[in-house]
């Protein structure tokens, strides 16, 4: 037996054979291996949409998502027919659930039994309310700061200036505001019209989830010059003339709109006009042009008129009271001084004739 083993073939031939072995049992292993990395295959299939049955007409479901995963493994064709055909769906049926808090399981069907199918989320937490529609008043905005500076917004109305708002119960009673907001460019300086996306906002102005009809409303914006009414102050100045007496003076209004940048304007707390008496000669109505203040840019009117009312002093003498009655009265008494002298001396003329 030694002697076997101690010769050289036989140990070359030993060797060869396990060799031959060992190179056999390694290619088996091999094609096992890669028999079953070719048959099998994992995917995942991104952003599937995710279907909802329930009573939509009269219902809202808040809480599902819009997509979820689905992860399929299997053989290598059907998950490739399963990715690219994408004739599968994937639902949650809520038409036995009440108005309330669910957790729901998501499903799918139309896969092939040969494949696991894994969808993430595989459950989701949701609430069913009651659907609500609301007729809510638009409340145009814009951003002031864009309007030029001496001028004013009069204000904005929205065309519709109502839109119809659909939701849950709950998101609905939570609506604070309804804006439509117009933007453009700084500098505005006149009125203008733009197409606005009418938003729905909570308390916390958080944008709320709901259906809104119209979704755009047209804007109007009414922009106009700033201006303020200033109320007027009279201030003579000059003599009256000789002779005239001025008893008053009053304009035909008592204030004048002035127009120009707003912090010039509401500085003013009054115009004043100067007026020359020593112009007047008679009573009535004389036009005084008016002076624009520093920086602002026009009044309403260029001029006001004044009303003057006064008093002219008579040069022509005039007879002290009473003058002409005396004077009468003694003329009278002297035509009958003369009347009443021949009859006293006649009597006495007759009885020296008879005598």
């Amino acid at each position: 037996m030694d002697k076997l083993f101690d010769s050289h073939w036989v140990l070359r031939v030993t060797a060869l054979v396990l060799a031959l072995l060992l190179f056999f049992y390694v290619k088996t292993l091999t094609d096992d291996t890669q028999s079953t990395g070719a048959g099998s295959q994992m995917d995942i299939i991104t952003d599937v949409p995710l279907e909802a049955y329930y009573d939509s007409e009269n219902l809202i479901v808040t809480g599902l998502p819009e997509t979820v995963d689905v992860t399929v493994s299997g053989p290598m064709q059907l998950v490739l027919s399963a990715k690219l055909k994408k004739d599968f769906k994937v639902f949650v049926d809520l038409n036995s659930l009440l108005i309330g808090e669910h957790r729901v399981t998501i499903q799918h069907e139309n896969f092939s039994e040969k494949l696991e199918v894994s969808i993430d989320p595989k459950t989701v937490d949701i609430i069913i309310e009651e659907k609500v529609t609301k007729e809510l008043r638009i409340d145009p905005e814009m951003n002031n700061s864009q309007i030029a500076e001496g001028f004013e917004l009069v204000g904005m109305t929205a065309e519709p200036k109502t839109v119809f708002v659909t939701g849950a119960k709950s998101v609905i009673e939570s609506i604070s505001y309804v804006k439509a907001t117009v933007t453009g460019e700084d500098g505005i300086n006149s009125s203008f019209k733009q197409e606005a996306d009418v938003k729905v906002l909570d308390s916390n102005l958080n944008k709320l989830d709901v259906i809104i009809e119209p979704e755009t409303v047209v804007v109007n914006v009414d922009i106009r010059e700033y201006s303020r009414e200033i109320p007027l102050s009279i201030r003579r100045t000059g003599s009256p003339k000789e002779g005239i007496t001025i008893n008053n003076i009053r304009p035909n209004t008592e204030s004048i709109v002035v127009y120009g940048p707003k912090s010039i304007i509401d500085s003013l707390t009054e115009l004043v006009v100067e007026f020359d008496i020593s112009e007047i000669e008679e009573s009535g109505v004389y036009e005084v042009n008016l002076e624009l203040p520093n920086g602002a840019t026009k009044l309403s009117s260029k001029t006001i008129e004044i009303e003057a009312d006064i008093t002219q002093e008579s040069t022509t003498e005039t007879p002290p009271e009473g003058t002409t009655e005396a004077v009468d009265n003694q003329e009278t008494d002297t035509e009958e001084a003369i009347t009443e002298e021949p009859n006293t001396e006649q009597p006495n003329t007759e009885e020296n004739t008879t005598e």
